[in-house]
């Protein structure tokens, strides 16, 4: 049995450890691999033989399953148990990663990371999910500001870990990682993670609502990649772009329809619920910027080694993990209104900073001052965000509403990575060119700061301060725990007696 189980179990407990430490661990394992692929592309486009076109599918491959599953996942989860579709999901990601390391060919690597990202969908919204049902109301804060830290090291430590391995080993590595890590997060979430699922949850799943979304985000996303290289009046772009829009029409109407949505409409009816979205969407596309674009223009503009490039970016990992989760409590304690206004303006000043690096920049006095506050900006932005999106929803949503935020997230890097290159002027070899990098990069850059200024003046203008305001620990929520599977550590029962 759980402790407290009508109102969660606590985050300083051992129990709540355990629980972190699986859900970091999955989550982190997703967001790892969207970020440790792209230190690798340069040595992955040299050794299959691909140029910047084959690169940004094999990044958008991933994304694009990954967005368009995920809210179908976060519907699962909710209605036949959150662990189970998590572990699930995590057998998936580590089986297609064995699959993405053996891959022979650039076809073949895009269809493995269009398998991983499945995987992906099915873990990435239960981790968080299983975080906002089972935590009491007062540590939810805590725990998904410890989420959103931990994690956030996983995305940001990807560079480093890329770069060591595909200098010290190779591209292939980056992926076979995942088979024990997959293993490791398996045992820990079978033993440690209490299953939970909505009550009210029942009735068919919705397929045509998912087959819908998948169709309409993969059309879009083939037009917007394909469309720089093949011309936006290719048949192909525009097959894809009708495809893309005709399917998302349709995906409106049958969830508008449908006795059992996959996305219930109705959670829109939050404005605070749309708006940390909102805000969502918008600061995580210029997030996306940075994410692809860095590790490139350091390697090829600067010539810093894989490792070098991956290292770069340490500070980031080291402010994540010191400031990410007391941003979270400071979230619940005030409001995220502040948060969600001063932080996305930070992270813009260190875009701007960033458009000082180029070749033979120093790292002490261009790199690392922009990272740095990047990083700082980073910290106060991620926890209250996402706190804020889940918070907003009812909490028998909670897969749903995790799923919806995430969604946004991964779309909106996925429209950076699709649209950025070609806006910025980086296609064809420009990759291989250090003067078309770095003012490619350069503009990339001033692209992504006023997306993340438009965020931080998006969220002063809508969101509420009351929207995290702490629920009486008492009070029951709508947990449904499976006592017999909800089993804690030995000590903790020890404890208890």
């Amino acid at each position: 049995m759980l402790a407290n189980t009508s109102s969660g179990v606590r985050f300083s407990s051992a129990a709540g450890r355990w629980i972190l430490a699986a859900t970091v661990l999955g989550s982190g394992m997703a967001q790892l691999d969207a970020t440790v692929v792209n230190v690798a592309l340069p040595a992955i486009g040299h050794d299959l033989n691909t140029e910047v076109g084959g690169l940004q599918l094999v990044v958008s491959a991933y994304s694009v399953t990954l967005a368009a599953l995920i809210l179908l996942s976060g519907s699962l989860g909710d209605r036949l148990g959150r662990k189970r579709i998590f572990v699930v999901g995590v057998a998936w990601f580590a089986v297609a990663s064995a699959i993405c390391a053996l891959a022979p060919t650039a076809q073949m690597l895009i269809a493995a990371r269009a398998l991983q990202g499945v995987g992906g969908a099915l873990l990435t919204p239960g981790s968080l999910a299983i975080i906002q049902s089972v935590f009491m109301p007062a540590d939810r804060g805590k725990a998904i500001g410890a989420w959103s830290a931990l994690g956030g090291v996983a995305a940001a430590i990807g560079p480093l870990l890329g770069g060591y391995l595909v200098q010290a080993i190779s591209w292939r590595a980056i992926f076979l990682i995942n088979v024990p890590l997959g293993a490791l997060v398996a045992w820990l979430a079978l033993r440690h993670v209490p299953e939970s699922r909505a009550p009210s949850s029942a009735g068919r799943l919705d397929y045509a609502g998912a087959t819908t979304a998948t169709a309409g985000l993969a059309g879009a996303t083939v037009a917007f990649v394909e469309g720089p290289n093949r011309g936006w009046d290719s048949p192909v772009v525009l097959a894809a772009g009708v495809l893309g829009a005709v399917a998302m029409v349709a995906f409106a109407v049958i969830e508008r329809r449908t006795a059992n949505p996959m996305l219930p409409l109705g959670i829109f009816s939050s404005r605070q619920f749309t708006s940390a979205n909102a805000v969502t969407f918008v600061v995580y596309t210029a997030l996306g910027g940075v994410f692809f674009l860095l590790v490139v223009v350091l390697q090829t503009a600067l010539g810093y080694s894989p490792v070098a490039a991956g290292a770069a970016s340490l500070p980031v990992t080291a402010i994540m993990l010191a400031l990410s989760s007391a941003s979270g409590a400071l979230a619940q304690r005030i409001g995220p209104r502040l948060p969600l206004t001063i932080g996305p303006l930070v992270i813009a000043a260190g875009m701007v900073l960033m458009t000082r690096i180029g070749p033979g920049a120093s790292y002490g006095t261009v790199v690392l001052p922009a990272v740095v506050v990047f990083g700082l900006g980073l910290a106060a932005t991620v926890a209250p965000v996402t706190a804020a999106a889940l918070a907003a929803a009812d909490e028998r949503h909670a897969g749903v509403a995790s799923g919806v935020n995430n969604a946004v997230a991964r779309t909106a890097g996925l429209l950076a990575v699709a649209l950025l290159p070609p806006l910025s002027g980086l296609t064809g070899d420009a990759f291989r060119s250090p003067a078309a990098i770095t003012a490619g990069f350069h503009t990339a850059m001033l692209i992504s700061a006023g997306l993340a200024a438009l965020g931080g003046v998006l969220a002063f203008a809508t969101i509420s301060n009351d929207l995290l305001a702490e629920e009486p620990a008492e009070e029951p929520q709508n947990h449904h725990y499976h006592c017999a599977l909800a089993e804690v550590p030995a000590a903790e029962r020890g404890v208890r007696g």
